[in-house]
């Protein structure tokens, strides 16, 4: 503590930290410290989770279409702590929407948006589609199926925008179809311009809110009542909700493992993508949309959208906050969550009523791809036929424990074999035995999430 001390002092004859300090910690919040404005402080944390586990992972992530699969499994599968990583900076991005949802929504039901706050919610809007746009960026680097033809179907609705919609669909695309300029350029806006921005957008936030000042509740009496410092309650709070975060986060990246897809096949139009669970209503809403509507939920009704929430301020001319004296705009919130969370509700439940692969499995597949296995062995008609065919193998070799002692040592088991050895971990052979397990007749990929072997 003493050192720190001294630190601190010698910092500030130099700096002049106090008034800093004061200015941060001691900023007076009307109606006294509350829980229900914990959302911004924790929408700024995981960003900084994000940022940070970011750059992680690009120390080993090359963004190109012949390495950027291999690059991403060998940050799950090679990299110490690897898979811990990818799954805070995934599950990280989920939070962060969540949070920044929980964020706005607080805001407009305290009618926090009103004058003198008309800039500070302006900003708030283009930092929440700053944020859609890294979720849209990002989930194209791991190119796999999912990835390329979620993103295929995205840039398909941009090219639906009247007048610049060919212009937009190329600028993104870096061409006609997406490839290895696509990949560089999402790249590139995920890492350097996305993140400039929003990093501007957030100071420029900051510094709204230290001249306006904090709303407080919608009770303008209550408000002028009572006044409490920042600090200590309301820090502590945040601090709380932040560590909160964190531990749920974790939680999920160790329990909940996000397997890649197979690699991307521009070639393979059957593939059916599934975006990020914050994109799922958009997509639901695209279904009932077909033919010449579809420009409407494309672009149409989102431009509109962006364009009510950015003049909220000057539509909802009611000088009172309370929620009571802003039925118009209050029936226009719930109608609109009404709509978002149905949509999302059937998206969900129609994704949860498809079989899905074993997490395991999907792995196994994978590693069976990238060792190249397919140049000598046939599945369903696709492969060499150096070795046996491998379509039904479960019928004849059912036993997991031959599958392993197989892959360690292929002599072993089968005197003669010209198989080589391969250097897999212990997990990595029981993925592969758990896919060979899967290769039989009438018999389906396991979906319950637990190992076949």
């Amino acid at each position: 503590m003493r050192i720190s001390a001294r630190l601190y002092d010698w910092l500030d004859r130099r700096l002049n930290l106090q008034p800093l300090e004061r200015s941060l910690l001691d900023e007076p919040i009307p109606g006294g410290a509350s829980w229900t404005y914990v959302f911004g402080s924790a929408t700024l944390f995981l960003f900084g989770l994000q940022a940070l586990t970011g750059m992680c992972l690009a120390v080993y992530y090359v963004p190109s279409p012949d390495a950027a699969y291999d690059s991403v499994e060998y940050i799950q599968h090679e990299i110490s702590f690897g898979w811990f990583i990818r799954g805070l900076h995934h599950w990280g991005a989920s939070a962060i929407m969540v949070a920044i949802g929980l964020h706005l929504l607080q805001v407009y039901l305290y009618g926090a948006y009103k004058r003198p706050r008309e800039p500070m919610w302006m900003v708030g809007v283009a930092l929440f589609l700053l944020m859609m746009g890294f979720g849209f960026t990002g989930y194209l680097l791991p190119w796999d199926q999912n990835a390329y033809w979620a993103t295929a179907v995205g840039t398909n609705m941009v090219a639906t925008v009247p007048l610049a919609g060919d212009f937009l669909v190329r600028a993104l695309r870096g061409g006609t179809t997406l490839g290895a300029l696509t990949l560089s350029r999402f790249f590139a806006l995920h890492v350097l311009v996305l993140p400039t921005l929003i990093v501007s957008g957030i100071l420029l936030h900051l510094v709204i809110l230290r001249r306006v000042g904090p709303a407080g509740p919608w009770d303008e009496h209550r408000a002028g009542q009572t006044r409490e410092a920042f600090y200590p309650r309301q820090v502590f709070m945040d601090a709380v909700v932040m560590l909160g975060a964190f531990l749920v986060v974790a939680l999920l990246a160790v329990a909940v493992e996000f397997p890649l897809a197979d690699r991307a096949d521009p070639a393979d139009h059957t593939f059916t993508p599934v975006p990020e669970w914050y994109f799922l209503f958009f997509y639901q809403l695209l279904k009932y949309t077909p033919g010449p509507l579809e420009p409407l939920a494309s672009w149409g009704l989102p431009f509109l959208l962006v364009l009510g929430l950015f003049l909220l301020p000057i539509l909802d001319r009611t000088p009172e906050r309370r929620p009571a004296a802003r039925p118009l705009a209050m029936g226009a919130g719930v109608l609109f969550l009404a709509l978002v969370f149905t949509l999302l509700g059937i998206s969900l439940r129609s994704l949860y009523a498809q079989p899905r692969m074993d997490p395991s499995v999907a792995h196994g597949k994978a590693l069976y791809a990238r060792h190249h296995c397919a140049a000598c062995h046939r599945i369903h008609g696709e492969g060499g036929k150096v070795g046996p065919d491998l379509s039904y193998v479960a019928d004849e070799r059912p036993d997991a424990q031959w599958h392993l002692r197989h892959f360690r040592d292929p002599t072993s088991v089968s005197p003669g074999s010209i198989m080589p050895k391969f250097p897999l971990s212990d997990q990595d052979m029981t993925d592969l035995t758990n896919y060979m397990l899967s290769l039989k007749s009438g018999g389906a990929i396991a979906s319950d999430g637990k190992g076949a072997a």
